[in-house]
């Protein structure tokens, strides 16, 4: 019956077409963890067809991460994300996506030139600086 259901639902076409966007998941600069958290969670349900281990998603999550969250998330998981296991690994993740959205820090990573930066508000830094911080303290980094 499951497998019934599944071939009507679920085509192999697109269980692949979705495996295929999985495994190759890579995080625009243009957005944020959350918003790249939540893409990946979203392809991973819209086909429970798609076989693919959970420890492997993670690792194409991970993968896809832009250096500056990758990093955030390795140190606040103690060292390195793959240490963790599945589950733990996922609350990790989406506490910080959900951190990351909720202090409004935002995945703009766009190069700025010497002068820009020289005459940018400093409050405003500062401001960044200290959600960035908060957010780290709220995952719990041990």
């Amino acid at each position: 019956m499951k497998k019934k259901f599944l071939e009507k639902f679920f085509l192999a076409s697109q269980a692949g077409t979705i495996h295929k966007e999985i495994s190759g998941i890579c995080q625009n600069i243009e957005k944020t963890l959350y918003e790249y958290w939540e893409h990946f969670d979203q392809l991973c349900t819209s086909c429970p067809y798609h076989q693919i281990y959970d420890q492997l998603l993670l690792q194409y999550f991970y993968e896809g991460l832009l250096p500056m969250d990758r990093s955030m998330i390795d140190a606040s998981s103690g060292g390195a994300l793959v240490e963790k296991t599945h589950m733990e690994a996922r609350e990790l993740i989406s506490k910080m996506a959900t951190n990351s959205q909720q202090f409004g820090i935002g995945a703009d990573h766009t190069p700025r030139k010497v002068n820009e930066v020289m005459h940018s508000n400093i409050k405003t830094q500062l401001s960044e600086l200290t959600s960035l911080i908060r957010q780290v303290a709220l995952g719990q980094v041990r």
